[in-house]
């Protein structure tokens, strides 16, 4: 099955209060499927959905195309918000105590994960002993007992220093490259998640506004001549780009932006043809569009 979640029209109101609307999405097996909006926008009430942590009010959710989303959901494993540790025990104990919660039996298991998130030395050290990032990664060894297909972590690296969020990072690529585990990541780290996702998803004030993969991402990535002009005259900016620059790849953004990929080092000479036509420019300017100014435009902000 190629997709893991297919979510249609999914809706969850809490009273009055809609936290997810008419949400539709999709996460196809071996993405790293990075979610993102803004503190409030419904991304963990859409992951509490898929965890079974949450009811939808109305829509359809399916897991490894089934509905029976019990049996499905044996094949996930979660880290939803901070994790659930006890400090007092070792990480070998922690997982001792979740194999026997869950019902598993074979004790080869824990020390297969302690390897995978690089926790095998930690010995008798106690929880409350370990850094922020080694409780986060021995959160996502308990996860991994039961071998998920798929992972689902919200905010993983929440409150971690660099160096813990590149050890994060390295592992989530090392369980989704090596281990075939397909992963979804909520993140507000938009330059960390960059480099992780290979599908992204904005949801926005509950709404998902935007789907995309990583090669769409880096296609509007590419730096680009941004000309700002009154949007009744966009169609002969073009034909202008076309008829006297030759140029083949350029795009209107919103009313009032023309973006031109190539001509860089030409922003003289395309204001100057430009006016030369009539155009009113009132701006003109070189721009590289990172994830952060993606998703800030999409969402109808500005970056600072």
């Amino acid at each position: 099955m190629d997709t893991i979640v297919n979510a249609e029209e999914i809706t969850k109101s809490f009273g009055k209060q809609i936290a997810v609307r008419n949400v539709s999405m999709e996460v196809k097996k071996g993405d790293i499927y990075g979610f993102i909006g803004e503190n409030g926008a419904g991304k963990t009430t859409m992951i509490r959905m898929m965890a079974g942590l949450a009811k939808p009010s109305s829509g359809r959710l399916s897991l490894f195309g089934s509905g029976d989303l019990v049996k499905a959901r044996e094949k996930i494993g979660t880290v939803i918000e901070y994790p659930a540790l006890m400090p007092g025990m070792t990480a070998r104990e922690n997982l001792m105590v979740e194999m026997k919660l869950r019902g598993l039996k074979d004790p080869k298991k824990i020390e297969e994960v302690l390897i995978k998130v690089g926790l095998a030395d930690t010995k008798k050290k106690k929880v409350k002993n370990f850094s922020l990032g080694m409780k986060q990664r021995l959160a996502i060894a308990i996860a991994l007992l039961g071998d998920p297909e798929f992972l689902i972590l919200d905010e993983p690296t929440n409150g971690l220093d660099p160096v813990g969020i590149r050890e994060i990072r390295e592992l989530i690529q090392e369980l989704n490259q090596e281990h075939h585990i397909t992963v979804l990541i909520s993140s507000h780290i938009l330059g960390e998640l960059s480099k992780l996702a290979t599908r992204y998803g904005i949801i926005h004030k509950g709404e998902l506004i935007q789907e995309f993969t990583e090669e769409e991402l880096n296609r509007q990535s590419q730096s680009s001549l941004t000309v700002k002009m009154p949007k009744e005259q966009r169609e002969k900016a073009c034909r202008v780009m076309r008829e006297q620059f030759s140029a083949r790849e350029f795009q209107m953004v919103g009313e009032e932006e023309l973006k031109v990929y190539g001509f860089l080092e030409k922003p003289g000479k395309v204001n100057q043809a430009l006016m030369q036509e009539g155009i009113q420019v009132e701006e003109i300017f070189v721009e590289n569009m990172d994830l952060e100014k993606y998703f800030l435009r999409a969402v109808g902000g500005a970056a600072c």
